[in-house]
């Protein structure tokens, strides 16, 4: 078994898109014709969009839209980098709501985190060892 994506189901995924790329500097790889479907260079596992009518044609149903949620849904996205106060202010002037500013964690590591305006929660975080 293989980890080979994380989908987030967003509103509009051309704008998820601008804003992964302002906010945390990553490279879109793809975006559909459609609209419908996108993915940023994230290295071996992909980071990918799905707007909201696809995904629930998939799904079959409905699911809680992280957007529409007033609180963060239980999971995160998680990136490393070596300075996560800039990676924090450069979210935030993107338009990410702050919800912890970068703390130095008992074990060493810094940690930040921010919701981006898809609704989705997203860890700044040095990297471990």
């Amino acid at each position: 078994m293989n980890f080979a994506y994380t989908l987030v189901y967003v509103a509009d995924v051309a704008a998820s898109l601008d804003f992964y790329e302002r906010a945390f500097g990553l490279q879109r790889r793809f975006l559909h014709e459609s609209g419908a479907y996108g993915e940023l260079e994230t290295g071996a596992t992909a980071l990918a969009f799905v707007d909201h009518a696809t995904a629930r044609d998939s799904v079959g149903g409905d699911y809680v839209a992280a957007d529409a949620s007033p609180r963060p849904l239980g999971m995160e996205i998680g990136f490393t980098t070596g300075d996560v106060a800039a990676a924090y202010e450069r979210a935030l002037a993107a338009g990410a709501t702050g919800l912890a500013a970068p703390t130095v964690k008992p074990w060493g590591q810094t940690v930040a985190y921010v919701r981006c305006p898809d609704g989705s929660l997203v860890e700044l975080c040095t990297p471990m060892g």
